[in-house]
């Protein structure tokens, strides 16, 4: 068992942030151990849930398959021009990896490799294991709803279907859930992991909601994003989006980033990398203090406690076996009646920082999300408790203020986990 620290993260250099973080060789080695493991422990229970004999997932190089990555052993980048792996579901319950694809020696480890000479087409290969194989059900990646089951392309599939006999053609079918299956279910030590890569999204927050980043009067909120982007950079970790930071003042319905931050400011971030394959996706609020002031003003702290109590909500309403609609529809149900103005947007997180799994509300689709939301929660599965609330703050003239909050968590054993815990408090700039 790998184990991961979860102490405070020291926020005095770059290069203390640098010593919790692995170089890539050793990155690559945890990785491979996990893939090792799904493929031995997950993916046969998922082949077994979805009613599967075998699977196929094909892609050429620079048009991967989304679900394709999460089953390449690193240091793979790309698939080796066009990649073939298949999986074969045993009657002793194990599964069977083979890849169709020119020799790869790292694939050695994890998969009975199959070489094709040039001269013999992969797909005529192809169709001679499923003839040898025979199985009943063969999963195929497209889907019209979810585009991580969709990534068989067009000309592959195409092929795909040309080389297969009548009889196995008809036995293909959408292995739209078998993707987002892989791809969402965490395992015990990507969850440990997870701890950890989400204390090292917190702390970089802290630290650029401090003065060490921010002088009021001199530095701008796209300063200070800037320098998000940056620290991830430097440490080696990449960003799946650009870092935003706003800025939301008394008396003014918007402030360009562009702006100078002043006192008395509240600023709200939106930042996410990616370490060790899995995605971060946090957002956090800080308060600039005035000359006379050691606290936010009460109304504000009453509205970050709001949007914790949006949270607990968010929370005890996540039950296995639930659609992210029907979640949807109950914590706002719950919300409403406690008196929040809520609104609920949260998405799955994982291999990628908009995940598979089901959609939890859309900002502008508060009534539920057709097909994404329709399917249901599953355990050992990570989010982005995406949310906010609405509030009327009586010292900004009863100015309504807006306090949004994400947080990565896992659901496992039917509860919630904040990973890296979550903020209760404004990050004050004095």
């Amino acid at each position: 068992m790998i184990e991961y620290k979860t102490s405070n993260i020291s926020l005095s250099s770059v290069s203390d942030y640098k010593e919790k973080i692995l170089p890539l060789k050793e990155r690559a080695k945890v990785k491979n151990k996990w893939l090792e493991y799904r493929l031995k422990n997950v993916l046969p229970e998922l082949m077994k849930r979805e009613k599967f004999d075998m699977w196929i997932v094909s892609a050429r190089e620079y048009n991967e398959d989304p679900v394709l990555m999460s089953l390449l052993p690193a240091p793979m980048l790309s698939a080796r021009r066009r990649t073939i792996l298949i999986f074969n579901l045993l009657e002793d319950g194990k599964v069977e990896a083979l890849s169709l694809v020119r020799p790869v020696p790292v694939m050695k480890e994890y998969y009975e490799t199959i070489f094709t000479e040039n001269r013999v087409d992969q797909y005529e290969k192809l169709a001679e294991i499923i003839k040898d194989k025979d199985p009943k059900s063969i999963g195929i990646n497209v889907s019209n709803t979810f585009a991580f089951g969709d990534g068989l392309t067009f000309s592959e599939n195409r092929r795909l279907a040309d080389a297969l006999d009548e009889k196995y053609q008809k036995r293909c079918r959408s292995a739209e859930r078998l993707c987002l299956g892989w791809l969402e279910s965490r395992t015990e030590e990507e969850i440990a992991a997870y701890f950890g890569i989400n204390e090292i999204a917190h702390g970089v927050i802290k630290e650029a909601f401090s003065s060490r980043v921010i002088t009021p009067s001199v530095t701008t909120a796209l300063d200070v994003a800037w320098w998000i982007r940056q620290k991830f950079h430097d440490l080696g970790l990449r960003a799946w989006f650009m870092p935003s930071v706003d800025i939301i003042r008394k008396g003014e319905e918007k402030v360009a980033s562009s702006e100078i931050i002043k006192p008395g400011d509240v600023l709200h971030c939106d930042v996410g990398f990616e370490y060790l394959g899995l995605c971060t996706d946090t957002q956090q609020n800080a308060y600039v203090l005035k000359l006379d002031e050691t606290k936010p003003p009460k109304g504000l702290i009453d509205a970050l406690a709001e949007g914790n109590r949006l949270q607990d909500i968010h929370g005890e309403e996540m039950i296995e076996g639930k659609t992210g609609n029907e979640i949807l529809a109950n914590i706002l149900k719950r919300a409403k009646e406690e008196g929040l103005n809520p609104s609920i947007y949260s998405h799955p997180i994982g291999y990628h920082g908009h995940g598979a799994g089901p959609t939890i509300g859309l900002y502008d689709q508060q009534e539920g999300v057709p097909g994404r939301g329709d399917y249901e929660l599953f355990n050992n599965t990570s989010y982005a408790m995406e949310l906010n609330i609405k509030k009327e703050i009586p010292e900004w003239d009863d100015q309504e203020v807006r306090i949004a909050l994400e947080q990565t968590i896992i659901f496992t054993d039917e509860k919630v986990y904040y990973l890296g815990g979550r903020q209760k408090e404004f990050h004050l700039i004095k």
